[in-house]
C-alpha cells in the first residue's frame, strides 16, 4: 500500500510517510517539511502496571547533530544529554496531546521525536508536532486529536505562517500555536479549530493583536487538521478499548454525603497548609470510615474524594461567587517586596505575593561569562541567563535536591523571555546578566513570581532597563451557564481550573505568554476577557513594583566589574593580542583587569579598581594609536647612528630624532645624549607623504606625554 501523502502548508509542501520506518512502533511517521525531516514514533504498552491511576507519558524531542551535517563535540563524539531547545519542544509536545488521551486510559505510552534533518526555513518544532498528532492517529492509542502547530508572526503590519528564522528576526512576536479539530455546532458543515496550547514572545504588543493572531493561526491549521484525518481514515489502526472509570453510585453518595460539607468548610481556610492539612484529616477519616468493612475499597474511595474537591472548588467559584482566601475573581493577592537584601550580590530582590514567595540574585560578568549553546540550527552566545530553582521545601516537603528538571527549565525559559525586550543593548550595557530564582513558598504562579523578583534585582543592580515587566497567572472555570475568569490563581485553583494562562508585559503590552487549555469551547470571546483582565491585574502588580524602586539605581554594586569599552581599528586587533597573546597577557599581568577582544575591534576592560582599568586603556590605547603631529611621546631608544637616533614611540612606530634636535645646546655625538634602550620623551614634528616621522627631543624637554 502507498503510504505516502501530502498536502500543502503555509505556501510550502509538507509530507508525510506512515509506517515506512520503525514498523514495530504501534505508529509511525516520517514528516518532510522542505529539507526539514522527523521522525515521530508512539509506543503504548498492552498492560497497565498495577496501581497505576494515572496517565505514564513520556515525550521526548532529540535533534541529531547529522540533522545539519556536523560531528558532535566533546570526547565521546555523540549526542549527549537535551540541551534546552530539545528540553522544551518535548514540553511544548506534551503539553498539548496530554489533556486529549480518554479518561481512565492509564498506559505507559511514549512519544519520540527525532530530527533527522534540519534547514532553516521549516520549523522542526512544527514538524515534530505535526508526526506525534499523525503517529498517535494511525496507531491502535485512543487519541482525541488531530491537533497540528503553526508558528505566527508579524513584518510590517501583516501575519505571517511559519516564517523562516530570517523572517522572524523581522517579527514584532513569535507565537507557536496549537490547534485541534471539535464538533461542529448545529446545522454547520465546517469543523471548528479550538486552541489546545499556546507559548509566544512578543515586543510589547496589544492583547487584542494577540488574539487576532491566535485566530489568524488557528484558521491556517484547518488545512492539516484535514489532512490528518485522512490518514487515519485511510490507513488508521482500530483504536484499544478503554475501560469507562464506572463509579458504585452507592458508594459516591455515601463518600460524597460524608465529605462534601467538610470539604466546602476546609477550602474557607485561607493559608495553603492549613487548608491541605484539614482535607488530608478529611480523606483519612472518610476511607476509614468508609473502608472499615472493605479495604478494597480505599482506590475506589480515594478518586472519589479527589472528584469530590475538585467539584467543591468549581462550584464555590462557579455558583457561589467565592474563593478560598476570600478574593474577588479579579482580585490580587497581598503583594510585598524588597531590594538589595544580599549584600554581595550586585543585584538582589525579594518578591512575596500571597503564599509565592521568590529570591531574585544578579550577577555582572563580562563577556567572557557569556553562555554558548550549540544548536544543531547552529551557535547562540547568551549576555542575559535566568534560572530557576524549584527547592522541595517551597512545598513543604522532604526530598532530595535534584539538578533542574523540564518543568524549571520552562518556567525559566518564560520568565527570560518576558525580560527580554526590556533589557538594554550590549553596546549601552555591555555586561553578561545572570539571574537565580530561588522559590523560597509556592502556591500558584511561581514563574510569575520570578518574572518580578528578576525584574526588581535589574532594577537594584543599576541595569538600565527600558520599562518595567510584571507576570500574573490568569485561570478559567467554565460550565453550561458559567464563565469565571481568575486573576492570579492559587494551586487549588490551577488544579480544579479549566485553563491556566501567564501573561507578561509592560504598560504598552504583552511580552510573553504561555496557555493551556484543559477543555474545548475557549472562544475568542473568553481569550480576550481573560488578556484584558490579565493587563489590568498586570498594571496593578507593577505599580507596586514602581513603589519598591522606582526606577533603576544610578550606579552598579561596588562589588561588581567596571566595564570599559573601546574601540580599534579590526586591523589593529592583532597589535593589541601580540604575538602569541604577548601583549595582552602582559596587560593583564601589569593591571589585574580582565580584557576582551573581538574581531570587529570592540576591546572591553573589566575590573573593580578604576585606575587599574584606566591603565589598562592607556596601554590598550597606545598599542593602537598612530603617530600624530605636534603629540608628545614617551619612547625607547632603539638605534643610534651618527646623525641622530631611532626612537619607538608607539609599537612598531619609530622615527628619527636628528642630532639638531637632541637639545637646546649643541650636540657633537649622540651617545653624549642617549643611549639604546633608553626611555626618551619626544615630540612629533612632521609625517612626511611616505610615514616617514621626524622627532624633537629638545621640544619636548620639560613636557609630559600625552
Amino acid at each position: 500500500m502507498n503510504n505516502i501523502f501530502s498536502k500543502d502548508f503555509a505556501g510550502r509542501s509538507i509530507s508525510i510517510k506512515a509506517n515506512y520506518m520503525a514498523g514495530q512502533a504501534d505508529g509511525s511517521v516520517l514528516v518532510t517539511y522542505g529539507d526539514t525531516v522527523v521522525i515521530v514514533t508512539a509506543v503504548a504498552l498492552k498492560k497497565k502496571r498495577e496501581g497505576v491511576d494515572f496517565l505514564p507519558l513520556t515525550v521526548d524531542y532529540q535533534e541529531m547533530t547529522f540533522a545539519a551535517g556536523k560531528i558532535p563535540g566533546g570526547f565521546f563524539k555523540r549526542e549527549g544529554r537535551p540541551n534546552e531547545k530539545e528540553i522544551l519542544t518535548s514540553r511544548i509536545i506534551d503539553r498539548s496531546i496530554r489533556p486529549l488521551f480518554p479518561k481512565g486510559y492509564f498506559f505507559e505510552t511514549q512519544i519520540v521525536a527525532s530530527v533527522l534533518s534540519m534547514d532553516n526555513e521549516n520549523d522542526s518544532v512544527v514538524t515534530a508536532l505535526l508526526g506525534a498528532s499523525a503517529a498517535l492517529a494511525i496507531s491502535d492509542i485512543p487519541f482525541n486529536g488531530p491537533i497540528a502547530s503553526v508558528r505566527v508572526g508579524r513584518v510590517d503590519g501583516k501575519f505571517v505562517v511559519n516564517p523562516s528564522a530570517e523572517v522572524l528576526e523581522k517579527s514584532d512576536f513569535n507565537l507557536f500555536i496549537v490547534g485541534r479539530k471539535v464538533s461542529p455546532g448545529p446545522g454547520s458543515k465546517e469543523f471548528d479549530t479550538n486552541l489546545v496550547m499556546l507559548e509566544g514572545e512578543a515586543l510589547e504588543v496589544e492583547e487584542d493583536v494577540i488574539v487576532d493572531a491566535i485566530n489568524f493561526g488557528l484558521e491556517s491549521l484547518r488545512p492539516v487538521i484535514e489532512f490528518q484525518d485522512h490518514i487515519r481514515q485511510t490507513i488508521g489502526k482500530e483504536k484499544r478499548v478503554v475501560d469507562a472509570i464506572t463509579v458504585d453510585e452507592l458508594l459516591l453518595a455515601k463518600v460524597t454525603e460524608k465529605a462534601k460539607d467538610s470539604m466546602k468548610e476546609a477550602y474557607t481556610i485561607p493559608g495553603k497548609q492549613d487548608r491541605h492539612n484539614k482535607l488530608d484529616w478529611i480523606r483519612e477519616k472518610v476511607v476509614k470510615e468508609v473502608c472499615a468493612e472493605d479495604d478494597k475499597l480505599g482506590p475506589q474511595v480515594s478518586n472519589i474524594l479527589s472528584d469530590l474537591e475538585r467539584h467543591v472548588v468549581r462550584d464555590m467559584i462557579l455558583h457561589d461567587k467565592k474563593r478560598s482566601d476570600g478574593r474577588t475573581s479579579a482580585e490580587i493577592r497581598p503583594i510585598s517586596a524588597e531590594v538589595g537584601i544580599l549584600p554581595r550580590a550586585h543585584g538582589s530582590a525579594l518578591f512575596t505575593r500571597g503564599e509565592t514567595q521568590a529570591l531574585a540574585a544578579l550577577t555582572l560578568g563580562t563577556s567572557s561569562d557569556q553562555q554558548r549553546l550549540d544548536y544543531v540550527s547552529g551557535e547562540e552566545m547568551r549576555t542575559f541567563i535566568l534560572h530557576y530553582n524549584f527547592p522541595p521545601y517551597c512545598v513543604g516537603e522532604a526530598r532530595s535536591l535534584r539538578s533542574p528538571g523540564r518543568r524549571e527549565i520552562g518556567h525559566g525559559a518564560l520568565a527570560r523571555k518576558a525580560l527580554l525586550p526590556i533589557l538594554p543593548s550590549e553596546e549601552t550595557f555591555p555586561y553578561t546578566i545572570r539571574i537565580v530564582s530561588e522559590i523560597l513558598s509556592s502556591n500558584g504562579s511561581s514563574s510569575m513570581a520570578t518574572v518580578c523578583g528578576s525584574l526588581l534585582s535589574l532594577m537594584d543592580a543599576g541595569v538600565p532597563v527600558k520599562d518595567i515587566v510584571a507576570g500574573i497567572a490568569m485561570g478559567l472555570l467554565k460550565d453550561d451557564s458559567n464563565v469565571v475568569v481568575l486573576s492570579d490563581i492559587i494551586g487549588d485553583e490551577d488544579h480544579a481550573g479549566d485553563m491556566d494562562l501567564k501573561v507578561c508585559g509592560t504598560k504598552k503590552g504583552i511580552t510573553a505568554l504561555q496557555m493551556d487549555i484543559k477543555i474545548g469551547g475557549v472562544n475568542e470571546d473568553i481569550l480576550r476577557m481573560a488578556l484584558h483582565q490579565a493587563k489590568e491585574g498586570r498594571l496593578f502588580i507593577i505599580e507596586k513594583l514602581r513603589e519598591t524602586i522606582a526606577e533603576p539605581r544610578n550606579d552598579i554594586s561596588k562589588y561588581a566589574p567596571r566595564i570599559t569599552t573601546l574601540k580599534v581599528r579590526p586591523e589593529k586587533v592583532r597589535d593589541v593580542i601580540g604575538s602569541g597573546g604577548k601583549n595582552i597577557r602582559q596587560i593583564i599581568n601589569e593591571t589585574g583587569v580582565t580584557i576582551d577582544v573581538e574581531d570587529d575591534g570592540t576591546v572591553t576592560i573589566a575590573s573593580n579598581d578604576a585606575e587599574a582599568a584606566s591603565r589598562a586603556v592607556a596601554m590598550v590605547k597606545w598599542l593602537t594609536e598612530d603617530a600624530e603631529v605636534g603629540k608628545i611621546y614617551r619612547g625607547i631608544v632603539k638605534k643610534i647612528v651618527d646623525f641622530g637616533a631611532f626612537v619607538e614611540i608607539l609599537p612598531g612606530t619609530e622615527g628619527l630624532v636628528h642630532i639638531s634636535q637632541l637639545s637646546r645646546e649643541r650636540v657633537k655625538s649622540v651617545t653624549d645624549v642617549l643611549h639604546e634602550g633608553e626611555e626618551v620623551m619626544v615630540k612629533v614634528l612632521e609625517i612626511d607623504k611616505q610615514g616617514k616621522i621626524r622627532l624633537s627631543r629638545k621640544d619636548a624637554l620639560g613636557a609630559n606625554a600625552q
